[in-house]
């Protein structure tokens, strides 16, 4: 089963490293990973998705992720209610009447031409790995001639179903 996995970590120098380094020894197949700076001075956020076989290697997984020095907070969002995003770079080849095509197909993804050479065009898609997945599908027949995924990027939506029932019991 995939999960996504969410960790504050501190912003230092082998972190990255050290946690992927883990996950190898313990034979876990990250899906992707993105790290970046979060929203507090000296910590970033990971975001790994991850394919694990049942709820005892995920506990194991959460267990060797909370024991690393650097990790802060480890939590499996998979199951609630997330904001989840990929951003990916297309370069496909094209020139003349292809072009308009291209711009009908990605039209829809609400993706954008971000570049354009005499040979070929660079997109821009954000979204969910799905909708991603799609597109790059579309433009294969195109020749997609590099393709860069940033991995998977999640956080909690606002409000948790659990939120909003513990505060409409508190309103009764």
């Amino acid at each position: 089963m995939r999960r996504v996995i969410t960790a504050d970590v501190q912003d230092q120098s082998g972190v990255l490293n050290r946690i992927t380094g883990m996950l190898h020894k313990r034979q876990f197949n990250i899906d992707s990973i993105s790290v970046g700076k979060s929203e507090r001075e000296g910590i970033s956020k990971m975001t790994f998705v991850v394919e694990v076989s049942d709820d005892q290697k995920l506990e194991q997984l959460t267990k060797q992720l909370n024991k690393q020095i650097d990790v802060l907070k480890v939590k499996d969002i998979t199951d609630q209610s997330i904001v989840a995003r990929e951003l990916a770079l297309i370069k496909v080849g094209g020139s003349g009447q292809q072009r308009a095509e291209i711009q009908g197909v990605i039209a829809p993804f609400r993706a954008s031409v971000i570049d354009v050479s005499k040979d070929s065009l660079t997109i821009q898609v954000t979204g969910k790995p799905d909708k991603v997945e799609a597109l790059i599908a579309l433009l294969r027949p195109y020749g997609i001639k590099e393709l860069a995924r940033t991995g998977v990027t999640a956080f909690l939506r606002g409000q948790q179903p659990k939120d909003i029932i513990e505060i409409n019991s508190q309103l009764v």
